[in-house]
């Protein structure tokens, strides 16, 4: 089997980590987000897994060439020299996903975080006999979102509504698709939306079927998000494989710690906190709702919340940050510098508090 992630642009709303590397390879619960994705496939049997990017492939292709030979399976990208939207790319990958065995393939939009059941995916596309399955996940607030109107019993799927202002039901797209290869037949090579373009011409001819999605569901995009998608994250951790997370008198809640990291005494950690590769973390420290990336080092009775930490960055001793603050890369925060919700770009040394919300050049 096949597969293709959507990775698409540039990651602004990730900025500034996404300055450093593509949004794909931004480390989320100590790994790079896409190889979540690409283990999963794996798992099921996919044996190629194609990229579809509109920039910087090679440093994507140098990066996931260790992960090509460590998984056992192929990585390829398929590069747009103009925006294609989200169904364009299948047309021009067409070639890499087809290989006449008429076996379905995935597509995946590249910054949805799940338990991903592709397993239960693949049974019910094929027990439906229908041409597209695409999965989707419940929501408190509908209205935000594009509602996907299905049948109950069959999951046969009637109709989308845009952002509905009345009711008419509370799931919406997760970015997950199961397609036939006779799906790419829709499809022209321009810039086309799945979603909006080629999804509800399938469903006019009753052959898109939607099946929920168990468990959690987070499009990780922008930071908020990431760090709700952490948390998610971790507690589906705690149910899967609970060993993995971190336990001690300093740890509360869900708290993922690599091994080489090392912390100190008389630290308070936890909940919903991941803590990366070569970290040091000193005495006395506190952190909760946060992701501290490779390299960082945090020094004594630091606090930090609801943040995170870019790459080989320093914060100071009595330093406090927190409110959705984002350090890029080899950021330097001062001894009892106070940061609220500052958004630092990478490589700066920041020697006075910023006391409000504000991006720092």
């Amino acid at each position: 089997m096949k597969a293709l992630i959507l990775v698409g642009g540039f990651g602004t709303r990730l900025r500034p980590l996404t300055l450093s590397f593509p949004k794909p390879l931004v480390d989320f619960a100590n790994k790079p987000m896409i190889l979540h994705q690409i283990e999963a496939l794996k798992e099921v049997g996919v044996t190629e897994v194609v990229l579809a990017i509109n920039y910087r492939p090679e440093v994507m292709l140098n990066f996931l060439k260790d992960f090509e030979d460590k998984l056992g399976i192929t990585i390829t990208c398929s590069q747009e020299t103009e925006a294609l939207g989200t169904a364009g790319p299948l047309a021009l990958a067409r070639d890499k996903l087809v290989d006449g065995s008429g076996e379905p393939f995935f597509v995946l939009n590249s910054d949805v975080i799940s338990e991903y059941p592709f397993a239960e995916l693949i049974k019910f596309h094929k027990s439906h006999g229908g041409e597209a399955t695409i999965m989707v996940t419940k929501v408190d607030e509908p209205s935000k979102y594009g509602v996907v109107v299905m049948e109950e019993a069959t999951g046969m799927v009637e109709k989308f509504v845009e952002k509905p202002k009345i009711f008419v039901g509370n799931k919406i797209n997760a970015g997950i698709y199961l397609l036939n290869p006779s799906v790419l037949d829709r499809i022209e090579l321009k810039p086309t939306s799945i979603e909006k373009e080629v999804f509800p011409r399938i469903a006019a001819d009753a052959k898109l079927f939607a099946m929920v999605l168990p468990g959690f569901w987070m499009d990780v995009g922008q930071p908020r998000d990431y760090i709700t998608g952490l948390r998610l994250y971790l507690d589906s951790l705690r149910k899967r494989s609970a060993n993995r997370l971190a336990t001690g008198a300093h740890i509360v809640g869900n708290v993922l710690v690599h091994e080489s990291a090392k912390i100190g005494e008389g630290c308070l950690i936890g909940p919903d906190v991941a803590i990366g590769p070569g970290c040091v973390v000193e005495d006395g420290v506190r952190l909760s709702r946060c992701t501290v990336m490779r390299g960082v080092r945090i020094k004594k009775h630091a606090c930090i919340s609801n943040s995170i930490i870019g790459w080989h960055s320093t914060v100071g001793q009595w330093a406090r940050i927190e409110n959705m603050t984002i350090l890029g890369e080899d950021v330097h925060v001062g001894d009892e510098v106070y940061t609220n919700g500052g958004v630092v770009l990478p490589h700066k040394e920041i020697k006075s508090s910023i006391l409000k919300p504000e991006i720092v050049m």
